[in-house]
């Protein structure tokens, strides 16, 4: 499709919710490389679980239309 306008939950690159697929459609990178980075983050860091990140973002983040593309 394209680059998304605004930050949504990917149609397009989606393994569970596209929370990840749609940051890395908003920020113009590949999906693999946006998870690998918050899987080694979210191991890192020992303050707030990325399950609960990922959860919260779920929950916020709305779901992308055809519209939300360019």
């Amino acid at each position: 499709m394209g680059k998304l306008t605004k930050l949504h939950r990917s149609q397009n690159s989606r393994m569970i919710a596209g929370v990840m697929g749609g940051i890395a459609e908003y920020v113009g990178w590949s999906p693999t490389w946006v998870r690998l980075l918050f899987v080694i983050i979210s191991t890192l860091s020992a303050a707030v679980p990325g399950i609960l990140i990922y959860i919260v973002l779920w929950i916020v983040m709305p779901k992308a239309s055809p519209q939300s593309y360019r």
